[in-house]
């Protein structure tokens, strides 16, 4: 049962460590030495039913500083193994991260409470478990502008600043985040388990996991292939929604994969401006394995190292495990190619079409590559094309303007009796105008974190945590960056 902690009013519960002993490792955070407050997310609070004002109370930031441990807290460093760039490593787990516990809402629904830079774990492979400002705030950024533009992410609830320095290729102000996620199981967690000495902690894993994400599940006789075949269908949508977005996210090993569906880790991430398929931005990312196309068969792979792992789950007879995993892995395909169109469709303003405006749609996507237009505001302006006006579409395209000509007439020819302004409108609920640009993304972390400058930061949450509304067109959150500060543009796995 939840303990409520008196003083933050945090209904914590620890049932992950409870239900799935030889996962975790109990451990401490290192308190830290002179905290304050970064930013506090109000509106996550809200959506959770938590008290912030007693969360951002010295209370609570003592608690998000590893200060203090709320009563009914017992917190774990996480284990896991994964696949990194492809090579299989048998334990990494959480290095420099700490689960709570989970948060019980008044419904009695769950979300891991994490910290995040709190220092060194068992897991931590000589590093120092601490994490620098611009890391987080990157994090606390990228989560919020995800969450608004409708894709299932992990959030931070609470951004502090330690008080001291952290050690990288200079000293840095360091930092520590709260993270919430629906949990944070990944495919890694699985690959743990099915090669952890315990014959039983497998079972366990998986029964915790169903329990979480898939309860309708509890107690049918094929759960274990149903929770494989929930992940799958989750995944594909999500990569879907990745891709639409002109998302990369930049280092998609299989710790990385969540079983919840949800985005996590924000380091090497970034947003494509000019349209290129083999956008890379990740700096460790030096063959282009997590490319923008890419995503899909990497998820397609990673799918397929969570299958091997629920083999003796499946069934008792090896050859017809081996039979319904490769079935439900096949699917991914098949469903994702089903989320993209329909996205496409969306984007392009014709869900109401079939094949034809698949092909449409593509046609569009292989104008904006071959021209080498802004993925976002190429189908923002696409939008004003829809409701009459061209001008904005086609200053994007400069001189090759005239090669949307035929496109945009057999494109128009497509509305039927739904008028261009009515699939305008509909079009700007999906193809948004701000995304966190990423010139705009490093001006804001370089003040914070080098002139403890937080407005820059500020200013920007408030517009990528609004993206689809209308801007004034000089508005600077818009407006792609130059071609010479995008050349050799590279993120880092910086928390």
């Amino acid at each position: 049962m939840p303990t409520q902690d008196p003083t933050t009013g945090l209904r914590l519960d620890n049932q992950f460590a409870r239900e799935v002993q030889g996962m975790s490792v109990r451990w401490q955070p290192e308190p830290a030495p002179a905290p304050r407050w970064l930013h506090f997310n109000d509106a996550l609070a809200l959506e959770l039913g938590l008290d912030a004002q007693a969360l951002r109370s010295d209370a609570g930031l003592a608690v998000f500083s590893g200060q203090r441990i709320p009563e009914g807290a017992e917190p774990v460093a996480q284990a896991y193994a994964g696949h990194q760039f492809g090579y299989y490593s048998p334990q990494l787990g959480d290095g420099r991260a700490l689960l709570l516990g989970e948060l019980v809402d008044a419904a009695g629904q769950r979300f891991d409470l994490a910290l995040k830079g709190s220092g060194p774990t068992p897991f931590a492979r000589n590093g120092d478990g601490k994490a620098a400002v611009g890391p987080v705030l990157r994090e606390f950024l990228t989560g919020e502008a995800m969450h608004a533009l409708g894709v299932p992410t992990t959030r931070v609830l609470a951004a502090v600043a330690t008080g001291e320095a952290v050690r990288r290729e200079r000293a840095l102000p360091g930092a520590m985040l709260a993270r919430v996620a629906a949990s944070h199981l990944r495919v890694g967690s699985f690959e743990y388990a099915a090669r952890a000495d315990d014959a039983a902690l497998l079972g366990r894993l998986a029964e915790h996991a169903i329990a979480r994400h898939a309860p309708h599940l509890q107690g049918q006789p094929q759960r274990h292939l149903g929770l494989l075949e929930q992940v799958v269908e989750r995944q594909a949508s999500l990569i879907a929604q990745w891709m639409g977005l002109g998302f990369i996210h930049g280092v998609m090993n299989t710790d990385n994969m969540t079983i919840s569906g949800q985005t996590i880790d924000y380091g090497p991430c970034a947003f494509m401006e000019h349209f290129d398929p083999e956008e890379v931005f990740s700096s460790i990312d030096r063959d282009g394995r997590y490319a923008w196309a890419n995503q899909p068969a990497i998820a397609h792979w990673n799918l397929s190292r969570l299958a091997e792992t629920l083999l003796p789950l499946l069934d008792d007879n090896a050859d017809r495990a081996g039979e319904l995993a490769t079935t439900a892995i096949q699917r991914f395909e098949t469903q994702l190619s089903t989320h993209w169109l329909a996205l496409l469709r969306s984007k392009v303003g014709l869900p109401d079409g079939a094949d034809v405006a698949d092909r449409v749609a593509t046609e569009f996507l292989h104008l904006l590559q071959r021209h080498e237009v802004d993925f976002t505001l190429g189908w923002r302006r696409l939008g004003d094309a829809a409701a009459g006006n061209e001008a904005p579409l086609r200053a994007l395209f400069g001189k090759h303007a005239a090669a949307l000509d035929d496109w945009l007439a057999r494109w128009r020819a497509m509305f039927g009796a739904t008028p261009g302004a009515e699939r305008a409108r509909a079009m700007a609920k999906v193809n948004p105008m701000v995304i966190p640009r990423n010139h705009l993304v490093e001006l804001a972390l370089e003040a914070a974190a080098d002139y403890d400058d937080l407005d820059p930061f500020e200013r920007l949450l408030d517009e990528v945590r609004r993206p689809f509304g209308p801007r004034d067109e000089d508005s600077p959150y818009i407006q792609p960056a130059t071609r010479e500060e995008t050349a050799g543009y590279r993120t880092f796995c910086g928390t």
